[in-house]
């Protein structure tokens, strides 16, 4: 990150070659140290040192680029790799390497060398050209360097666990895995302006006079959530399970559960001349059984629900709600709430399951399925494969802050009386509570690959249930994604021997799927056999699909659409006080009574505020790498194809929202970014 800076150097005749060098934007990056470099042909001639200096100008400096002549040799015939080492002299002698660059002005050719690591004093590097290599391929001399790098990463890139029986995280940040300060900038300017925009709702602790006093505090500060005009309808409660910010939930019933206080002649009104046992199986029933809620303890003055409701494809092909009963055992005092209630009792009752679907989202969708178990991958990447593997190189640019902003942002707002306490049911020990459940169910064989987990909820088909954007637009991106990583993982692994000698790769795996405790990350259900490793190239594309899919796609689906879904509190309240409805036969509630369960002011500009930031966008679309790693031809004809697939399907999605009553932009590839970076 960070603007690039080029060198002007004069030429002459004499100079062959011009060596283009990219130092890194990173923390200390740039260096004070004498630099050689070498140029090595494929005959295994290797030209005279060559200091990389400008006389009285300081080069080498962090997110630069300068450029230095190189004499020609008569006896090279191209460049097959450079070799480079630095000494310690200067005040700042570290240095962190992108690219280097040599430019033939005589053939007008150019061989590129990424390099994207730190270059320790007294190690000499050789680079090939494009940068990549298995680790059996290396010489003696590359594989030593190699291994050496490894060990000084795993010494910088240790686990622990900050939720007891959690997922696996970083011990201490490093300083590779750090904001840019351009970044860093952005973030907190743009939370101080948000600040700014809201200060007329003030700091007040008093609550809503009504739906309207509430509605009115939009006009002139972070303006309308698109749900505000809807929220309330039944319409838009069925939208929300297919194309809301956690549209991963809805599965489709072949059985009530008995656990479910419904009967026929209670559902029969709302069926359409169907009886319940035709709806079933017809495919017209659908359900979401909160059940993992259950027994989490809330916040003081709160109710958690552990809900399950039920939901109906009418004749026009929208999914609308049929019935819900707020927690998990049918009897008196849990009746099934129906839209032929009183209308606000009917509305609370929504707002009571929304209210406990926002803690499974925030928890595990969002949180737990994203930032924190893709956490671990990250750390185990780094611990296991080297910056010249190629499939460091797929993964890589899909990591950018990922740690970045789970250490220094997440820790601000699930500390004790952070964000979490003050705006969710939940709370902070609640959350972790539920990031444990969650973690305990999540397999990558299932949960992380994307037209897998739909298939798993019966909702794959078209057939069975016609309107469900989500399921389009992340089947589609993941498909897209998927070829991109088969292209390369397939030319990498040309023959079975390749892959079953690939030690990194096998390492990788045996980390990722080893118990946390034990010093790994704990994954489930990765492809693969827990005593041979991979042992097939498409079990590769899948693990690695999955973990690039995870940290664009998915984190994408669970948190863009934040403010239009929290940021108006009744639609998606984060937070309610008192108890849930338990009776039918009270009278039905009035407005004040609505208004009573939703937070005061200064926690509703809290909520505002917060979910407004977390929907900001920090980081390039998808496919739009912020650093490039891949240079070598398969690589880069991957990444062009998939960056025109990612244009038509961003057209397409485009066309569809241009005219849909109720858009839905948030998986457009165009807006996803590359990584976690909020």
């Amino acid at each position: 990150m960070g603007n690039v800076v080029p060198k002007l150097t004069l030429y002459f005749s004499r100079d062959r070659f011009v060596i283009h060098v990219h130092t890194g934007d990173r923390k200390a990056a740039g260096t004070d140290a004498n630099v050689y470099v070498q140029l090595r042909d494929s005959a295994g001639h290797v030209t005279a040192p060559r200091r990389l200096d400008h006389w009285l100008f300081n080069d080498l400096e962090r997110g630069t680029v300068c450029q230095y002549p190189f004499p020609a040799d008569p006896e090279l015939k191209d460049v097959d790799s450079i070799v480079l080492r630095r000494d310690g002299a200067g005040l700042g002698d570290a240095w962190f390497l992108d690219l280097v660059e040599v430019e033939d002005r005589q053939v007008h050719s150019k061989w590129v060398f990424p390099v994207h690591r730190w270059i320790q004093t007294s190690t000499e590097y050789r680079i090939k050209q494009h940068g990549i290599s298995l680790p059996q391929d290396d010489e003696p001399d590359m594989l030593a360097n190699r291994q050496g790098e490894l060990a000084k990463k795993q010494e910088a890139y240790e686990y622990t666990q900050r939720i007891e029986d959690g997922p696996a995280q970083i011990k201490d940040l490093p300083e590779d895995e750090m904001f840019s300060f351009s970044y860093k900038f952005d973030f907190l300017k743009e939370k101080a302006r948000l600040l700014l925009k809201t200060s007329t709702i003030g700091s007040s602790t008093n609550k809503w006079a009504s739906f309207a006093e509430l509605m009115k505090a939009y006009q002139n500060s972070l303006g309308e959530p698109a749900a505000m005009q809807f929220w309330s309808t039944d319409r838009w409660f069925g939208l929300q399970r297919v194309q809301g910010v956690n549209p991963v939930m809805i599965t489709l019933c072949d059985a009530i559960p008995d656990k479910m206080g419904v009967d026929e002649a209670m559902l029969k009104p709302f069926l359409e001349d169907l009886t319940l046992d035709e709806a079933l199986r017809s495919n017209k029933i659908f359900i979401v059984d909160l059940h993992m809620l259950e027994g989490i303890e809330p916040v003081e003055n709160t109710q958690l629900c552990s809900p399950i409701a039920l939901f109906y494809l009418n004749k026009s092909d929208e999914l609308m709600p049929l019935a819900i009963q707020l927690f998990q055992n049918k009897g008196p005092d849990n009746p099934v709430f129906l839209p032929s209630d009183p209308p606000n009792l009917w509305l609370l009752a929504k707002m009571f399951y929304n209210n406990a679907e926002a803690q499974q989202h925030q928890s595990c969708t969002h949180l737990g399925f994203t930032h924190l178990l893709m956490e671990g991958v990250v750390i185990c990447t780094h611990r296991n494969l080297s910056p010249s593997h190629p499939v460091f190189r797929l993964v890589a640019p899909h990591f950018l802050y990922l740690i970045a902003i789970n250490s220094r942002g997440l820790e601000k707002l699930i500390s004790p009386g952070g964000w979490v306490d003050k705006g969710m049911t939940v709370g902070v020990n609640g959350m972790f509570d539920l990031i444990r459940r969650g973690i305990k169910t999540w397999r990558m064989d299932t949960l992380g690959i994307v037209p897998k987990q739909v298939a798993s909820r019966g909702v794959l088909d078209r057939a069975v249930l016609p309107y469900y954007p989500y399921r389009d637009d992340a089947c589609a991106l993941y498909a897209a994604l998927e070829r991109y990583v088969r292209a390369v993982v397939s030319m990498v692994y040309s023959s079975p021997e390749r892959l079953k000698d690939d030690w990194e790769l096998q390492q990788w795996r045996r980390e990722l799927t080893r118990p946390r405790d034990k010093g790994g990350v704990g994954l489930l259900g990765v492809p693969g056999d827990d005593e041979t490793g991979f042992t097939d190239v498409s079990q590769v594309v899948d693990v690695v699909t999955c973990v690039v899919a995870a940290c664009s796609l998915g984190h994408a689906a669970a948190n863009f659409a934040q403010y239009e879904e929290y940021g108006f509190v009744p639609n998606y309240p984060g937070i309610l006080y008192g108890n849930a409805p338990n009776s039918k036969e009270a009278p039905e509630p009035t407005e004040d009574d609505l208004m009573s369960y939703l937070p005061n002011r200064v926690t509703s500009r809290d909520i505002m505020v917060i979910t407004k930031l977390l929907s900001y966008r920090g980081t390039q679309s998808l496919g739009d790498f912020e650093v490039r790693y891949m240079y070598d031809p398969v690589g880069s004809e991957a990444a062009e194809t998939l960056r025109a697939e990612l244009r038509a399907l961003s057209e397409t999605i485009a066309a569809r929202n241009a005219t849909a009553e109720y858009p839905y932009p948030w998986l457009d590839p165009a807006f996803v970014p590359n990584s976690i970076s909020v």
